[in-house]
């Protein structure tokens, strides 16, 4: 498609954003040679539409049965009845690519766009022999804790209609705990898969930074960005991340290789002479409810009677952890999220042009519509952009490596690190026209425990520790970088010394330990 050559007036408004200076006439000059450079970019688009992929013809329907609003879209695709995963049932996070299945990633900004490819985590889980069985509703652009930001509807939680379910990954939890799935997809830039793990009852496994591909799927932070395993067993946790697991050759954020794990024999070892490190800094914080310290507390007991060894430990830069990630969530965020249209430049990596050219339009159109929380993140992560250059985000980056150190110090003298996943239980959904206060308290005011293992790319798993007034609590279990085996060992040996996890009254019985 040709290029219009932009005009004097056009020009004029570039030369005085990045303070050219430049004079009319000097404008004049560049029209030309601005018109010269355009021809690459035709050419770049002539060249790339002879390679893109024909859109699949799958079907999709939106469910007229969706009482927790937990199905952004119901399909049914699946391409062997062989593999580790043969028979089980998935729903996918709709910030992640199916081909041919519409996404929306919870926003109306995205509202319409079908995408052509799929993520490489889907085509890892067809080659397992799952059946894809719809996408999960997820929050606007995925930034919140709570599941009342996403559109059209909120996502309401299994064990409590009335209350949130936790995001951003939402409807992958809801689905899960309420039995209308096996297995779930979710992803992880502050606790978006334990954080509605912990709410709902299931456990949650934000791999390693880098473990498993985000390929495909819709970029907040290239730094934070994680894709996991949403589960009601351990066993379907460690069994699908050995399916997700593995270097693509697409995404940056891996390493270049990885030797390949398996994740299900790890939990037949036996957990007898594990050391578990309590975080002391991970309890009593400010919005900490006593029930659910005790409940991580009493877990921790659990574990020492199936066989591990448990004490306290310190780790002060834990309560400095929140003010490294909001400066990456905002500042970088708003850099590749909102100004860069999700996948911003610079790295290497698959990106999908037809993605960022739909959301490049839609939030313009319709950013009025979009959520307080990604509103504070273009207002206030632009602001200190312009006001620093950048030197927010450059001095959150280099004290990451200082948090990651801490955390490893401990993680030295100790197999894993426990600590509550969240500091409270699900709260009930907000009515409409709340202030902003109390709109961003809902949102974002749980995540103090998992956003620092986002910056850190450590693994965290959350289980269920119990039940606090009815509804459930997690207790999170961290470990060694790459070490997600032992994560997943610790959270089995609970698992099995509880004799499971609870579900939801009424949930459906379809899961396979």
């Amino acid at each position: 498609m040709a290029i219009p050559v932009p005009d004097a007036a056009r020009l004029a408004a570039l030369s005085q954003h990045y303070g050219f200076g430049l004079t009319e006439a000097e404008i004049d000059e560049f029209i030309p040679a601005v018109q010269a450079t355009l021809v690459a970019s035709e050419e770049v688009e002539r060249l790339h539409a002879r390679t893109a992929p024909a859109m699949p013809e799958r079907e999709s329907s939106v469910p007229a049965d969706n009482p927790l609003n937990a199905w952004s879209v119901r399909t049914k695709i699946s391409e062997t009845t062989e593999g580790p995963l043969a028979g089980r049932t998935v729903a996918v996070k709709d910030n992640i690519a199916v081909a041919g299945v519409p996404m929306i990633n919870g926003s109306a900004s995205m509202d319409g766009f079908v995408p052509r490819r799929d993520a490489t985590v889907v085509r890892r889980l067809l080659a397992a022999g799952a059946t894809i069985t719809g996408k999960s509703t997820c929050e606007d652009l995925c930034f919140s804790g709570a599941s009342f930001t996403s559109w059209p509807s909120p996502v309401r939680n299994p064990w409590d209609r009335s209350r949130n379910a936790g995001g951003s990954s939402s409807g992958s939890a809801a689905l899960v705990a309420n039995g209308d799935v096996d297995l779930a997809v979710g992803g992880d830039q502050g606790g978006s898969v334990r954080i509605p793990a912990s709410f709902t009852g299931i456990v949650g496994h934000k791999p390693t930074y880098g473990l498993v591909p985000y390929t495909g799927a819709f970029p907040i932070e290239q730094t934070i960005d994680h894709l996991g395993p949403m589960t009601r067993t351990v066993g379907d946790a460690a069994l699908m991340l050995g399916v997700l697991a593995g270097v693509d050759g697409y995404d940056s954020r891996q390493p270049t290789g990885l030797d390949p794990v398996d994740y299900l024999a790890a939990l037949r070892e036996s957990p007898a002479g594990l050391r578990v490190g309590v975080v002391r800094e991970g309890f009593g914080t400010p919005v900490s409810l006593a029930g659910v310290d005790d409940s991580v507390r009493a877990a921790v007991e659990v574990l020492r009677s199936a066989g591990v060894t448990a004490e306290e430990v310190s780790v002060p830069w834990h309560t400095d952890a929140m003010a490294v990630w909001n400066v990456i969530a905002t500042e970088g965020a708003a850099y590749q999220m909102v100004d860069g249209n999700a996948y911003g430049m610079g790295t290497w990596g698959q990106y999908d042009p037809e993605l960022i050219a739909h959301y490049a339009q839609g939030r313009i159109a319709r950013g009025g519509e979009l959520s307080k929380t990604v509103q504070l993140v273009g207002l206030s992560g632009r602001y200190t952009f312009e006001l620093g250059g950048g030197k927010y985000y450059a001095m959150a980056r280099n004290l990451s490596y200082e948090l990651r150190a801490a955390y490893d110090a401990a993680l030295a003298e100790y197999d894993v690190l426990v600590m509550p996943t969240l500091p409270y239980v699900a709260r009930e959904l907000p009515s409409p026209g709340i202030s902003l206060a109390e709109y961003l308290d809902t949102a974002l005011s749980m995540i103090g425990n998992t956003a620092p293992f986002d910056v850190t790319g450590h693994p965290a798993c959350s289980v269920p520790a119990g039940l606090v007034d009815g509804l459930p609590a997690g207790m999170m279990i961290i470990g060694k970088r790459f070490d997600d085996a032992t994560v997943l060992r610790v959270a089995h040996a609970y698992e099995q010394a509880v004799g499971g996890f609870p579900a939801p009254a009424g949930a459906g019985a379809g899961v396979t330990s």
